[in-house]
């Protein structure tokens, strides 16, 4: 399968067979944890070579979850977008600028406008907490899942020789450019 363009100059990594995902070929072992550099190069590996295999594994999981609990992830997704509009439109240094900006001076906020908004937030919150907490699940699972799998999978000769010729698109791949912005590229890319 070869890599596709998504957008400026990303490709998508192609989507590995379940036979080297999880079945026959692939081999699983305890990584060594006194050495993190090896486990930590293990895992970034695993990351770049499954990228999409990981990708579609977080989705199903978050599709799962959404079936079987179609409406508290609703109202869980609904809870948390206007948590963050909230935030995002309350707490934000620009919008306090802006806040401030419209009656010319440093006006005190009202106190008591301040402490309905945020025990109507925390009710908000503790209402819908289950829904909250099957929404955290559903997101948190799949990056369980791969940072298990990502530790737990021996790399083999395909892997090896894979990441050793697509050097220069990996770097270009979602996960590449995600793990160069959090600086956890290994130094042979």
């Amino acid at each position: 399968m070869t890599s596709t363009q998504t957008g400026s100059s990303l490709q998508l990594a192609p989507l590995r067979s379940v036979n080297d995902f999880l079945l026959e070929s692939a081999r699983f072992q305890l990584p060594n944890f006194q050495d993190f550099e090896k486990w930590g190069n293990r895992v970034v590996k695993n990351l770049l070579y499954y990228q999409t295999n990981y990708l579609l594994m977080s989705a199903a999981v978050f599709l799962l979850v959404g079936l079987i609990h179609p409406y508290k992830v609703i109202l869980g997704l609904m809870v948390i977008m206007a948590l963050l509009y909230v935030f995002v439109k309350f707490f934000t240094a620009e919008a306090r600028r802006s806040f401030g900006a419209a009656s010319g001076q440093q006006p005190q906020p009202n106190k008591w406008a301040v402490l309905g908004g945020v025990l109507g937030c925390c009710y908000l919150v503790l209402f819908m907490f289950d829904a909250v907490l099957i929404v955290m699940f559903a997101v948190l699972l799949p990056f369980s899942l791969t940072f298990v799998h990502a530790s737990l999978r021996l790399r083999n000769i395909k892997n090896k020789i894979t990441n050793t010729i697509e050097v220069v698109g990996v770097k270009q791949s979602p996960m590449g450019q995600f793990l160069e912005a959090m600086g956890l590229m290994p130094e042979a890319f």
